[in-house]
């Protein structure tokens, strides 16, 4: 079972286990138009058994979960300006439809949880590259409710034995990413014609890892008996500013840009991480997991695939989402 499976690394995710001959049930956000999100389209979509539901309501997440042997946990709020907007919203989604997810797993004896955690939670780097021993220090609502849906995973690693382990990716980047996000923020202005490309603060560092690769950590972990009870950093452990991954962006595209910072982009002072950078040892060391895509190479596969009309089409480069 995958929760968020309609979602960005979740499809991509799904469609890799398929592939791998798993037998894979998708658990996506109830609507009224029963969207699957980036799976509607999928190649394997007759493959897949989609489930709609809603990560808050342990009824529908209990009744999902039933017969499942491995669950990956990614259904949560994402967008960090957003939960500036509404943090109510977030601790429901991310700390209680967590709980949902654990307490199920408990009451159904699942045999593997991986849960998804996030880079954000620690802040500003004070020491790279990032360990998992690193202190955790959320800026965000966002940050702070996934420090919180960890703590709670832990919990019931060391109050219950529950076999749960959590990946923590750092930036993932690819196809199908929300606009929110810094990659198809730069590339969709750019396919959109525009030559003055607007973003935010250039000056933060990110670790960038292509979605191809954070799916094979996602799947190394699911496999190992040695992550269970374990934080894992999934990284490049490479680091970036915004400003310079902006003009390697179009580099690779051909086009030459300026830049404009907009203030509405940009985090609030005291909230905005300046530095993330992973150190990868642990996942090399547990799981043999080493990322097999350069920056270049991940960056020219994803420019490939919005530049693809039928792609572009999904998103709107005029408006800023939040």
């Amino acid at each position: 079972m995958i929760t968020g499976a309609g979602g960005f690394i979740g499809s991509h995710l799904t469609e890799c286990l398929v592939e791998l001959g798993f037998d894979v049930t998708a658990f996506v956000r109830y609507n009224s138009k029963n969207d699957w999100g980036w799976l509607e389209k999928s190649k394997y979509i007759k493959d897949i058994r989609v489930i709609t539901g809603d990560i808050r309501d342990y009824d529908s997440v209990y009744s999902t979960m039933k017969g499942k042997d491995i669950v990956f946990h990614l259904a949560a709020l994402i967008g960090i300006p957003y939960s500036y907007v509404s943090p109510l919203a977030y601790i429901k989604t991310n700390v209680e439809g967590t709980y949902n997810v654990l307490q199920a797993a408990k009451e159904l004896e699942v045999e593997k949880i991986v849960h998804t955690s996030t880079s954000e939670i620690y802040g500003t780097a004070q020491s790279v590259p990032i360990a998992e021993k690193h202190s955790v220090n959320p800026q965000s609502p966002y940050s702070a409710t996934k420090a919180g849906a960890d703590f709670l995973a832990l919990s019931f690693y060391r109050s219950f034995d529950l076999p749960v382990a959590i990946i923590r990716p750092f930036n993932t980047y690819g196809p199908r990413q929300s606009a929110r996000a810094i990659v198809p923020t730069i590339i969709t202005q750019i396919v959109d014609g525009k030559r003055k490309i607007k973003m935010g603060s250039l000056f933060p560092t990110r670790d960038l890892t292509y979605v191809k690769d954070m799916v094979d950590g996602f799947i190394k972990i699911s496999e190992s008996e040695k992550a269970v009870g374990e934080v894992i950093n999934v990284g490049s452990n490479f680091e970036i500013s915004t400003g310079d991954l902006a003009n390697l962006i179009a580099k690779i595209m051909n086009i030459k840009i300026e830049i404009e910072t907009e203030k509405e982009r940009q985090r609030p002072e005291k909230s905005e991480v300046e530095r993330l950078w992973a150190d990868t040892k642990k996942a090399k060391e547990l799981l043999n997991w080493v990322p097999q895509y350069t920056l270049e190479e991940g960056l020219k596969e994803t420019v490939k695939w919005f530049t693809n009309p039928v792609n572009i089409a999904f998103y709107k480069p005029d408006i800023y989402n939040i």
